[in-house]
């Protein structure tokens, strides 16, 4: 018979073992619920809740998804923020503007991040800085 999962404690322990970085976001995945109309009313306040918990270290990342071709916006996004719980990233979620006023709703996953690399170029002559 084949194994089909593995208990999220053992990996995060063999994670943990390993050195890696073993930090757990949460991913929420957005979706339209009736078109691009309500979406585009309630951008404005989204765009600010998005601010709000960026500037309180919630959020690690977000942004739009693009068609497959990058040619189009159709109103999904995704959401990656830091949480203490599954509960806790749902009632994050939950706040949105976007998603309080039914333009769009959302899924929620677990998503432990175990490696990757980010880059941070930093010129001291002007305050500039560059993400690569």
């Amino acid at each position: 018979m084949s194994v089909t999962s593995v208990p999220a404690s053992e990996l995060i322990a063999m994670s943990k073992d390993k050195g890696f970085l073993a930090k757990q976001l949460y991913i929420i995945s957005t979706y339209p619920t009736d078109g691009m109309g309500p979406v585009m009313a309630n951008l404005e306040a989204h765009l600010a809740f998005q601010v709000e918990i960026e500037a309180s270290g919630i959020m690690f990342a977000a942004g739009p998804n693009w068609t497959e071709d990058e040619q189009e916006w159709r109103g999904d996004g995704t959401v990656v923020i830091r949480a203490d719980s599954l509960a806790a990233a749902r009632e994050i979620a939950a706040k949105d503007p976007m998603h309080i006023s039914g333009a769009r709703d959302f899924t929620l996953r677990p998503w432990f991040v175990n490696e990757g690399k980010m880059s941070v170029e930093l010129s001291f002559s002007d305050g500039k800085f560059k993400l690569i």
